[in-house]
């Protein structure tokens, strides 16, 4: 995945690669180095991939049209799509493992070059907490950083409102012309004229609960570091602090009364390790010495020769080894003794075949 800037028609095979149904990001990826950076090729191997995994129905990627249309549609909601390996792609996402192939952008696409801070909290926040959200953002963004949230009620919207002018960032969990909750609306439209609107769903498409975890992963991966202001025990901003921790990010919590049940999960990171936080100062001494995450971009033997099909008894072993409960791949790749790469190989033809899922992580496990 060289950084390259790609043409129109393969940025058209790039989102049609990445809407086609079981291939998600890992799988994305998987393909791409299969067919050394040709989405493609991928798209017309994929028919046989499919059949070659024992899948007892076709594997169709969306019409060229359908996507076409999306393109269109997101052009005319003034947004336009960017893919991983694009020099205006962000490069600490770029860095996750794996990013999301595109994303669409609405809004000045260069705040993506700028440091980030990700900014989340509880929906129902305290004034306290509010105040905090309010005072970080400003101040944050006066020393340098982009702040970075999901545009939900509460620290979100406090924080994008206080960085207006210093630069902020909004992810969302539906298509990047779908505003949710509907009250940030004007908020929104502020945030698409002076900062940076982000959604890796289709154009048009409403969220739904298991779409967040997608969005707080994004929100993680853009930032440095995860500030959390309030948060309950079951909270998505917990989900947004572990996904930080797994992608190498800092995370810090602003610590509240033990009494309010909104700081229980923010007061559980600080004693789990998490850097206490009162102010703007407290973050930027945090972050002192650290280094920005940076893409990591593959050699020449990333793009080795692969075969241009998984041996069946590859296939067979690792539909055995697979279990329900994800498991490492380095483990499968032990357990059907073959080399990690066509472990990987065979773990995208079997996904696209519906019988595996690769997670975030290096997992893989047994559709159930």
């Amino acid at each position: 995945m060289k950084r390259r800037t790609l043409s129109g028609g393969e940025r058209l095979d790039w989102l049609r690669l990445s809407r086609t149904p079981n291939v998600g990001p890992i799988t994305f990826f998987q393909l791409l180095e299969r067919f050394r950076g040709d989405a493609g090729a991928a798209l017309e191997a994929l028919p046989g991939l499919a059949k070659s995994a024992s899948r007892s129905r076709s594997l169709s990627p969306p019409p060229r049209a359908a996507i076409e249309r999306e393109i269109e549609a997101a052009a005319k909601a003034g947004a336009r799509f960017i893919a991983a390996c694009e020099p205006d792609f962000s490069p600490a996402l770029a860095a996750i493992d794996p990013p999301p192939p595109l994303v669409a952008a609405k809004g000045d696409v260069r705040l993506l070059q700028r440091p980030a801070i990700a900014l989340v909290g509880a929906r129902n926040a305290s004034a306290v907490g509010r105040r905090m959200a309010r005072d970080l953002a400003r101040d944050l963004g006066q020393a340098g950083f982009l702040i970075v949230s999901g545009l939900a009620r509460g620290v979100d919207g406090e924080a994008h409102a206080a960085s207006l002018d210093a630069g902020t960032l909004a992810v969302l969990a539906g298509g990047i012309d779908q505003v949710y909750p509907p009250e940030h609306a004007r908020l929104y439209d502020k945030i698409a004229e002076r900062g940076l609107i982000l959604s890796e769903a289709p154009v048009g498409y409403v969220a739904m609960a298991r779409d967040f975890p997608k969005r707080n992963r994004i929100i993680s991966g853009l930032s440095v570091a995860c500030v959390v202001v309030e948060a309950a025990e079951r909270s998505g901003s917990l989900i947004t602090a572990r996904m930080a921790l797994e992608q190498g990010r800092e995370v810090m919590a602003v610590p509240g009364s033990p009494l309010d049940p909104r700081a229980a999960g923010a007061n559980r990171l600080i004693k789990q390790g998490a850097a206490l936080i009162e102010n703007a100062g407290d973050v930027l001494r945090a972050l002192e010495g650290m280094s920005a995450p940076s893409f990591d971009e593959p050699g020449p033997e990333r793009y080795e020769a692969q075969e241009a099909e998984t041996p069946a008894a590859l296939l067979r072993a690792i539909r055995e080894a697979l279990s329900p409960t994800p498991t490492r791949v380095d483990e499968i790749a032990r357990a059907v003794d073959a080399p990690h790469r066509l472990v990987l190989a065979a773990l995208a033809e079997l996904e696209l075949a519906g019988e595996a899922v690769t997670h975030v992580g290096g997992l893989a496990s047994r559709t159930v």
